[in-house]
């Protein structure tokens, strides 16, 4: 973005299936009007009084100028339009190995907070999804005979990885005599419906020796459980991937959700600690959108050294994003509500550690923070942007 002495924000939010995309011009603190705004399909010029500001978009988005309609000024917004655009899926996204086509690698683990190899040169010869968390049940009502999988947990071999929703199961059986992430004993916790197939019995937490972070829980004497957050799975030829924390986080949380919503048309999810506790109500309104915002920065929230990397991200970029409502839940907040989703079969637990469950509602409520006024709440909900 080139300027010359105008401070003009830029919000754009692009539907890519509707082909439609939200315009927002201004920041009334810098004095907004009166603008002289031209929009060409590829890039956005603002004059104002203070100067002249001009934004060029990314490359897989393209505006249709003469289909500018809804002309609006919004108070404490700035100028609002919508058009039609012409939008390419981005195809970069972090991989989080819950593929079989990544299988018949030689793969290492790494600790994503710090680098720590956790597991080195591990040939994984099947990658497998467990089954759903009622898997159980349609076993009964499928089979004439009493059911061969009853009270037995699925546990993956030698070779093997198994992927949940936010984990993966590894057997550590050939790893007995490298070092290991550390094993720190924990008070036993109620666990979520989709950890049914695991001996609560044997829940221990797992830390990285290096830095600490919880990676995961130990299943039995040979099987842990590492949760998709904490643990990048590289093929071994290649150097480990150095991803901001905050981005990481954030992807990952945005493919699950957009995973679990097409395979079982869920959008209510409540975000839980490997403590049992809830700490976010998170319902995912739209999977297609596309966010550009040019000056996104804040300089209120440089002090939170999660977020630190956002801040020097390119503003004239597009990435696919989610758009979620979310409430939290700590310090007793939404208490009621917390309690009717988790007795709601529709609504979806997903188990992450708990520092990470903070780490996700401050980059949520950083979201939050960004958007235009008028964008911020849908009823008593908030609302945020995570970015793939």
């Amino acid at each position: 973005m080139a300027a010359a002495g105008a401070q003009v924000r830029v919000f754009l939010e692009v539907r890519r299936q509707l082909q439609s995309a939200l315009l927002i011009l201004g920041d009334p603190k810098e004095g907004l009007l009166p603008m002289d705004v031209s929009v060409m399909p590829s890039w956005l010029q603002m004059k104002t009084p203070g100067g002249c500001t001009e934004l060029q978009l990314p490359a897989e988005v393209r505006l249709v100028p003469s289909s500018c309609r809804g002309l609006q000024l919004v108070p404490g917004d700035g100028l609002h339009l919508r058009l039609q655009v012409q939008a390419e899926p981005c195809t970069e996204l972090i991989s989080v190995f819950n593929q079989s086509s990544q299988a018949h690698e030689c793969c290492t683990f790494y600790c994503q907070s710090c680098g720590e190899v956790i597991i080195r040169d591990r040939k994984l010869l099947r990658v497998l999804p467990l089954p759903g968390e009622n898997w159980g049940t349609l076993v009964e009502e499928w089979c004439c005979h009493p059911d061969p999988f009853a009270n037995k947990p699925l546990h993956p071999q030698e070779n093997d990885c198994f992927t949940g929703d936010t984990f993966f199961l590894v057997n550590l059986r050939s790893d007995l005599q490298q070092p290991r992430p550390e094993v720190a004993p924990v008070e036993m916790c109620c666990l979520s419906s989709e950890n049914h197939l695991m001996n609560p019995k044997a829940n221990t937490k797992v830390v990285c020796k290096r830095c600490k972070v919880m990676l995961g829980e130990t299943v039995s004497s040979e099987t842990t459980k590492f949760y998709m957050t904490e643990i990048i799975i590289q093929p071994s030829a290649r150097k480990f991937p150095i991803i901001p924390r905050s981005q990481f986080v954030q992807s990952v949380i945005a493919q699950c959700l957009m995973e679990l919503s097409s395979a079982r048309s869920t959008f209510r999810f409540t975000i839980q600690g490997h403590d049992g506790k809830v700490y976010i109500l998170l319902w995912l309104l739209n999977s297609d959108s596309l966010v550009i915002d040019s000056l996104g920065s804040s300089t209120n929230i440089k002090k939170f050294a999660l977020l630190e990397d956002v801040l020097k991200a390119n503003s004239s970029s597009a990435r696919n994003a989610v758009k979620v409502l979310y409430q939290p839940c700590i310090k007793s907040r939404n208490e009621r509500l917390a309690s009717s989703w988790e007795s709601d079969i529709s609504v979806h637990a997903l188990t992450l550690p708990s520092a990470t469950c903070l780490e996700l509602l401050l980059v949520l409520l950083r979201s939050s923070a960004t958007l235009p006024a008028s964008l911020r709440h849908v009823n008593s909900f908030q609302v945020a942007f995570l970015k793939m």
